[in-house]
């Protein structure tokens, strides 16, 4: 159930070298990694060899920052962006996570037959929502996303841009403080980009964070910073 995981409101560091507490960060920032690195094993043995795909990446997220995150395909954004939720282990490297964590992966994963409904009721449940809040927010959640209509609508009978509105709908339910969404916006009409990005800029005013990676970044204006993933490091751009 942690494809959208909102994590306890605490701090929590991990170390990929040690599996102890890593360094201190700042009160203000929200999410970090220090010297994140990540191989994978290329080819068959006896030819088979380790390419690494992450370099010893440092990353923070302040509260109430829009941070962009951009690269080539290949260059290990999606990687990056599983480790910082938790969902792979680094190679070596610490992750620090402060508040409730909400993740939209790029694929939408899914229950075929459950309607848009019961997959807010069955995450409302894993994330330990009371019956009220639930509703109250997924109420929120069809109004600004524009997708209402579908609440009865089995899954496996959305279209492609609604089954996103789904997918970044789960990640937001439980007002998550920092908010990590890999491509969040593929398949999205440009009036549901618009309202994409009110809701961002929502969060921001109320203090959240949100993290987004794409493969290029168009209003360059709405975000506080963009980093690009080059060579396996992440450098300012």
């Amino acid at each position: 159930m942690n494809r959208n995981a909102a994590r306890p409101s605490r701090t929590q560091t991990t170390s990929a070298a040690t599996g102890m507490a890593g360094p201190e960060v700042s009160p203000s920032v929200v999410l970090a990694a220090t010297g994140v690195a990540k191989a994978y094993g290329r080819g068959v043995w006896p030819a088979r060899r380790r390419t690494p795909v992450l370099r010893g990446v440092d990353l923070e997220l302040a509260a109430g920052e829009v941070v962009g995150l951009v690269g080539e395909n290949g260059s290990g954004k999606s990687t990056l962006m599983k480790i910082l939720v938790g969902d792979l282990a680094a190679d070596t490297g610490t992750v620090t996570r402060s508040g409730r964590i909400g993740y939209c992966p790029q694929e939408p994963v899914v229950y075929e037959r459950l309607t848009c409904d019961e997959h807010f009721e069955l995450f409302g449940r894993a994330y330990g929502l009371d019956e009220q809040t639930e509703r109250d927010s997924r109420a929120r959640i069809y109004s600004r996303l524009g997708f209402e209509r579908y609440a009865a609508t089995r899954a496996d009978r959305l279209s492609g841009g609604t089954l996103s509105k789904l997918n970044l709908g789960l990640a937001l339910l439980a007002d998550p403080e920092v908010l990590l969404l890999d491509e969040p916006y593929a398949g999205f009409d440009f009036d549901t980009y618009l309202k994409f990005w009110d809701l961002v800029a929502q969060r921001r005013r109320a203090g959240r964070s949100v993290l987004i990676i794409s493969h290029f970044v168009t209003d360059e204006e709405r975000f506080d910073r963009i980093i690009q993933l080059r060579d396996a490091e992440a450098v300012p751009r």
